[in-house]
């Protein structure tokens, strides 16, 4: 009776849900998809900068974080940052570029929703061929790999489903593990993570 499945891009894992399940609707994690972009344009940086004095090349390294955030949100000094490196490399600049038009297609797919799937479908068709013209070899890899799991991409802004919420609870409970350095008893281990989130909202203070 199982009708959609949310997964991450696993092919064995889309081919073992088609076998067991029969043919739910599969959607694409949007946090999965995404990041292929973002690691599209971490392989440019990295490529590019290496060839960079050492200085700019450490500094590029601590700055990276202004070109993963969204153009509106960068303060004066990221955009001091991102200026003088995009500068420095055209290739970079045009890496740069493809990324802010992959987060605009994001966000206003978000809004397109199911009454405009369509829509949503043809641009980011027409976000393959500004990868295709821009010829960059890492965003051409990531492509192949959005074309292939276009259909549940789709699906994820047709349908709205996202394991984002089971996906914090892992990465917590993976922290708890961590912390610990392991539990011998899963029974103490169960018990400390059903704690954890039933209470994560209350601040614990000392004194």
């Amino acid at each position: 009776n199982v009708e959609f499945v949310v997964m991450d891009m696993s092919p064995s894992f889309k081919a073992a849900v088609q076998q067991a399940l029969g043919k739910p609707v599969i959607i694409a994690d949007r946090f999965h998809f995404v990041r292929y972009i973002y690691w599209a344009l971490d392989s440019v940086r990295r490529r590019i900068q290496s060839d960079w004095h050492d200085y700019d090349r450490k500094k590029c390294k601590k700055m990276r974080h202004v070109f993963h955030k969204h153009s509106e949100k960068l303060t004066e000094e990221d955009k001091w940052y991102l200026k003088r490196y995009l500068g420095f490399s055209k290739e970079l600049k045009t890496a740069y570029e493809l990324k802010e038009a992959f987060s605009n297609w994001f966000v206003q797919a978000k809004e397109n929703g199911l009454g405009n799937i369509l829509k949503t479908k043809t641009s980011l068709i027409d976000f393959y061929r500004k990868v295709e013209q821009a010829n960059i070899p890492e965003f051409k890899k990531a492509i192949k790999t959005l074309q292939n799991w276009q259909i549940e991409i789709v699906n994820s802004f047709a349908y709205n489903f996202t394991n984002g919420f089971l996906e914090g609870i892992n990465n917590l409970t993976k922290v708890m593990k961590r912390n610990a350095f392991g539990f011998r008893s899963f029974k103490r281990f169960r018990a400390k993570i059903l704690l954890t989130h039933k209470y994560k909202k209350v601040g614990v203070h000392v004194g």
